[in-house]
C-alpha cells in the first residue's frame, strides 16, 4: 500500500488517478508530477516499487501545498476575509453562497436543508354562531 502525505493510495488504481486522493492534487497536477519523476502513468499503485514512491514524495513536499498544509492556508485566508468585514468573509460567516449564486431557491447545499417553522398557517375565518 503507497502512502504519500499520511493518505493511503486505492491499491488497484493507475497511479494517476490514485495520486487525486490526495487533498489539493487533481489530475493534471498528478500527471505533471508523474512526468517530474518519470513514472509510467498507466502503473498501478500496487505495482510501484518503493525509489518510485520516494520519487514522487520528493516532487509533493518540494514543490506542491497539499493536505493539511493546504487547509490551513484555505482556512486562514477565509478567517482573514472575516476579520477585514469583506463581503465575502461575511457570506461566509452566514453560510450563504459566496460568489454571487442566487439565494431565494436553489443555495441547498450552503445554506443546509429547510428549516420547518418558516410556513406561516393559511389563515381560518371565523364562524358566527
Amino acid at each position: 500500500m503507497a502512502r504519500i502525505e499520511g493518505v493511503n493510495l486505492p491499491y488497484s488504481k493507475r497511479i494517476e488517478y490514485g495520486l487525486t486522493y490526495v487533498f489539493g492534487i487533481g489530475l493534471k497536477t498528478s500527471q505533471d508530477i508523474l512526468t517530474m519523476a518519470k513514472v509510467n502513468f498507466d502503473i498501478r499503485v500496487k505495482d510501484l516499487s518503493d525509489e518510485q514512491v520516494a520519487a514522487i514524495q520528493k516532487i509533493i513536499t518540494t514543490d506542491y501545498k497539499v493536505e493539511g498544509e493546504l487547509r490551513k492556508e484555505i482556512t486562514n485566508n477565509i478567517r482573514r476575509l472575516q476579520e477585514i468585514g469583506s463581503y465575502r468573509g461575511l457570506r461566509h460567516k452566514r453560510s450563504l453562497p459566496v460568489r454571487g449564486q442566487r439565494t431565494k431557491t436553489n443555495a441547498r447545499t450552503r445554506k443546509g436543508p429547510r428549516k420547518s417553522g418558516n410556513v406561516i398557517p393559511l389563515k381560518r375565518k371565523v364562524t358566527k354562531k
